[in-house]
């Protein structure tokens, strides 16, 4: 375990690079972990142990105006999600208006559709169907003995 002193000026040297946007080892993000990180102390080590580190920090960040990265993520999400949400309602709007109009649609296929199998069942008007019967007879008729 690292000596407490020392941790507590890592820390706060941390603080500072971050604080004037030169961090070396963290992203430079205005969160405990990225503090933790710049400071080359585990994150447990301003939680539990230098909490004071901790509050001091975030009333730094919170004077300075800025927001927390976690914060500052969080938003833009919550900004996509809300447009990807009013996209999907005006797809969902438009499709619902297309729904009776499809309904129309399969309907008169169907319509066409019974009446065309309809057709098929029954011959057309001008065809006469031929009987076995009438065959043999025009065949005797063709042969000029009648």
């Amino acid at each position: 375990m690292s000596d407490p002193l020392d941790e507590r000026a890592r820390i706060r040297e941390a603080m500072q690079r971050i604080f004037d946007g030169t961090p070396h080892r963290s992203t430079g993000g205005l969160t405990i972990v990225a503090l933790a990180q710049e400071a080359g102390v585990p994150r447990n080590a301003l939680t539990q142990r230098h909490t004071d580190l901790r509050n001091e920090f975030y009333e730094t960040v919170k004077q300075r105006g800025g927001l927390p990265d976690v914060e500052v993520r969080l938003r833009n999400q919550i900004a996509k999600l809300k447009n990807t949400v009013a996209n999907k309602d005006t797809e969902l709007a438009r499709l619902r208006c297309d729904v009776p109009a499809l309904v129309r649609v399969v309907n008169q296929l169907t319509a066409e559709n019974a009446e065309l199998r309809e057709a098929l069942r029954m011959p057309p008007a001008n065809v006469v169907p031929l009987h076995p019967a009438d065959r043999g007879l025009r065949a005797e008729d063709q042969d000029g003995d009648g």
